[in-house]
């Protein structure tokens, strides 16, 4: 069996033909009757389909070299702890008593489908169940910390980016004095405003709505993000709107979540520049994964010149942001 982590199939999808995504559902014992759907993954390969049995399911095929076989199995871990708390997530299915598969170098694992409809992230109703639900597993995550996989950090979130980028050949040649001269001062300052709190906790690591499904309540899906880092991480992406409306969205979140944990409300200075992270680490992301044909098809705008320019007024708007008073529950006098 090659090696899931050797280079000669690094990020590399095109082994997963039809045919070889049947066959690796075989070699667990599991027949599929349908075609396989491809899902909305990028990150990964994901692909609904039925069984003999008529039943539907998810698999999941992971991105080679990303994670290693002990960080995949410790997100798996966590969810089940998770799912013992009557917490609503998608788990891997246990099949021979694993949840994670190999298969000709590639690990995969199998689900069982769940629909629903999307979060509203104008609904206030459904803002307070997922605050409660938040609380739930943040307290769950308070136990103990992941051992394999990484915790929040400017390394890996600006500096490993700003070099990947640094190094790519996406910024116009006219735009690059500009643009890096402008990430620089970004940097600068989400610098000065990095902490890291008291206590770091296990996360979901990428709770924005589009990973919230409803069906008689929130279930959360896709946990491939999981990471160690400060709570407000978990909740800032639920946020949206003008400021008044954020701090009316917070004020749900934070009164549902402290019914089962305890918030840090000095966290709550890190959501800037956890979104300045966010911005710097996704461009660097897309720039990584270019090669990978998915990417180009689904992304055309991001080796369009005017996206650059536009990256360099948004570093502008995040630095102008990092200036503004705190998100707090409390007046600002």
């Amino acid at each position: 069996m090659n090696n899931p982590d050797s280079p000669q199939i690094a990020f590399n999808f095109d082994g997963l033909t039809p045919d070889f995504m049947w066959y690796a559902l075989e070699s667990i014992g599991v027949r599929a009757e349908s075609g396989l759907l491809a899902l909305n993954s990028y990150e990964n390969r994901v692909y609904q389909f039925i069984d003999e049995d008529k039943k539907r399911y998810v698999v999941k095929f992971y991105r080679p070299q990303r994670w290693s076989q002990a960080q995949i199995l410790e997100e798996h871990q966590f969810t089940q702890e998770l799912l013992e708390q009557d917490i609503p997530v998608a788990p891997p299915c246990l099949i021979n008593g694993m949840t994670l598969h190999q298969y000709q170098g590639y690990y995969f694992a199998l689900f069982e489908s769940v629909g629903g409809r999307q979060f509203e992230v104008d609904n206030l109703d459904q803002m307070e169940w997922v605050g409660r639900f938040m609380g739930r597993i943040h307290q769950v995550s308070q136990a103990k910390p992941f051992q394999h996989r990484p915790t929040i950090s400017l390394d890996e979130y600006l500096y490993q980016p700003r070099q990947l980028l640094q190094q790519s050949s996406f910024i116009p040649s006219y735009l690059e004095k500009s643009f890096f001269s402008d990430l620089d001062m970004l940097i600068e300052q989400l610098e000065l405003h990095w902490f890291e709190p008291k206590q770091l906790i296990r996360l979901h690591g990428d709770c924005h709505p589009g990973n919230i499904l409803w069906r008689d309540g929130p279930m959360f899906v896709d946990l491939d993000d999981a990471r160690n880092g400060p709570a407000v991480q978990d909740l800032w992406m639920l946020l949206s709107g003008e400021r008044a409306e954020k701090l009316m969205q917070l004020d749900i979140i934070l009164e549902a979540y402290s019914e089962f944990s305890h918030f840090d409300t000095n966290q709550l200075k890190l959501i800037e520049p956890l979104r300045g992270l966010r911005m710097v680490h996704y461009m660097a992301w897309l720039a990584k994964r270019w090669h990978d044909p998915a990417f180009p098809i689904a992304f055309p705008w991001f080796n369009d010149a005017k996206y650059w320019e536009n990256q360099v007024l948004a570093f502008k708007e995040q630095i102008s942001a990092l200036q503004e008073p705190t998100l707090s529950l409390t007046p600002q006098w």
